[in-house]
């Protein structure tokens, strides 16, 4: 099963359609996107709870860490730089978390709020190698931006 990125953003968006509350909104996408994809075995948010703090959110899959610090880990490296992390081989990236060892490779999207903050990282893991491409990247990160930063 492949993403059919323009169906999952039409449905994204007609069920977050009014919702503000932040946590409501990343579980609906978290919901929405774990499901579109065989590929994506672990997916959720990490929350900007306090300054260079993550603090796990809505996720579907197994646990994950609760807290990632913005020093550490690929999500930590997405909420510093506020780039997407794209990581064929988690194995070959510096200091990566390993929350599940079944996990291969990652794919992490800064999300930005309104005002261009970035108030969590949205995590995809999967247990296969080079799961993700850029174009996931590119059309997840449209999505992030019509509900979180509109």
């Amino acid at each position: 099963m492949t993403v059919d990125y323009s169906t999952l953003a039409k449905t994204i968006a007609a069920l977050t359609e009014g919702e503000t509350d932040q946590v409501a909104l990343m579980a609906t996408v978290t919901c929405e996107v774990h499901h579109s994809d065989d590929r994506f075995n672990w997916t959720g948010f990490y929350r900007v709870t306090e300054p260079e703090v993550l603090k796990i959110g809505p996720y579907q899959g197994g646990h994950g860490c609760l807290v990632i610090p913005f020093a550490r880990g690929v999500c930590g490296a997405a909420a510093r730089t506020r780039e997407v992390q794209l990581v064929p081989d988690v194995d070959a990236f510096p200091g990566h978390i390993a929350c599940a060892s079944s996990t291969r490779s990652e794919l992490v999207l800064p999300v930005f709020d309104s005002q261009g903050e970035v108030i969590a990282v949205f995590d995809i893991d999967s247990d296969l190698p080079n799961a993700f491409t850029q174009a996931d990247a590119d059309e997840l990160a449209a999505i992030l931006r019509d509900v979180f930063a509109r």
